[in-house]
């Protein structure tokens, strides 16, 4: 008769082991928001750009596809009020043609609503395909952008906060403690920072140009309450180089994430400090961006297993915006 191996003599199956490959979250669906006429500089071209670039650059089709969905009202309600999510959907349902969100100074469209809840819900699936081991990290080409939108208000293209939402859910539906921000956005993350200001949970880093939009930013401010300590604002110069932010992130974020010691990584990835984008005057270029992702991904590595979900927020240069993407991605794959 045939062995039969004794079931208590077979030895266990190894622990499974987290991807190393990198997600992308990218769909048509992004496209439908339009935030102003012909020419506006937040423009679907945006995402076609940018999967031209990363097909040029030879990762799209390495990278490990995360498909879109709507976030819940109670989803969103982690960070936004119910009744600012209320007016979101009242008014972005029937419209005809643009107008302006009435809470501030955001342009929506017959396609807002949809775009605008599938970016934080496809954020939120990018966070469940890390914390699942799918994949071990996820860059979201998402749009609207989110780290204007405060609790309460969209503001400066933004609708909802997709990075601060992502913060909120990691700790409710996952269990996890502390989730370091780091955004790079030529722009300061003032929603972002206003949603955390007095948490303490949620460590908020900020590289920007103090004086652009909105006008937030300013190393003073730091935090209050359970936050003190928590927000940290590092403004840079007109024309700041990519030894200039390389040197801020090494200098700055890397002492502040060892000491806050994060589960979980997230960036707000704006790409308008880019070399002569249409609204920055900074003078990064597709190596800087390489560069900082790598000092992220270092100390994602050493402190919370390698995660990170890297959301867009701003660039409007096109070529530019494609070849900082493609970087940034390659250097989320370690390359």
């Amino acid at each position: 008769m045939p062995f039969e191996e004794n079931p208590a003599q077979r030895p266990a199956p190894p622990p499974a082991t987290p991807s190393r490959q990198t997600g992308l979250l990218d769909d048509d669906v992004y496209l439908r928001h339009l935030a102003g006429n012909t020419g506006h500089p937040e423009r679907p071209e945006r995402l076609t750009a940018i999967r031209n670039g990363l097909e040029k650059a030879g990762v799209l089709q390495s990278l490990i596809r995360i498909a879109p969905r709507r976030a819940t009202d109670q989803e969103l309600a982690l960070v936004h009020s119910p009744s600012y999510v209320a007016v979101v959907r009242r008014e972005l349902s029937n419209l005809d043609g643009l107008r302006d969100l009435s809470t501030g100074d955001t342009l929506v469209s017959p396609g807002s609503l949809e775009a605008a809840y599938s970016a934080a819900g496809g954020v939120l699936n990018a966070v469940d395909a890390v914390m699942a081991g799918k994949v071990k990290n996820a860059f979201c080409a998402v749009r609207p952008p989110g780290h204007h939108a405060t609790p309460n208000r969209g503001m400066g293209f933004c609708i909802f906060n997709n990075v601060a939402v992502a913060a909120r859910y990691l700790q409710k539906t996952h269990g996890l403690q502390r989730v370091l921000i780091v955004d790079w956005d030529y722009h300061h993350g003032n929603g972002t920072q206003d949603t955390f200001y007095e948490d303490g949970s949620v460590f908020y880093f900020s590289t920007h140009h103090y004086g652009a939009y909105p006008g937030s930013g300013n190393p003073s401010e730091t935090g209050a309450g359970k936050g003190l300590g928590k927000i940290l604002n590092v403004p840079l110069p007109t024309g700041a180089s990519d030894a200039q932010i390389l040197q801020a992130f090494e200098s700055r974020l890397v002492p502040a994430a060892r000491n806050f010691k994060p589960d979980f990584i997230l960036i707000s990835a704006g790409f308008d400090g880019m070399r002569q984008d249409l609204l920055g005057r900074f003078d990064v270029t597709p190596a800087g961006f390489a560069a900082i992702t790598r000092v992220v991904t270092r100390l994602a590595d050493e402190l919370c297993q390698g995660r990170i979900v890297s959301v867009l927020e701003g660039g409007y240069r096109l070529d530019g915006l494609a070849e900082s993407v493609a970087a940034h991605v390659k250097a989320l794959q370690g390359n």
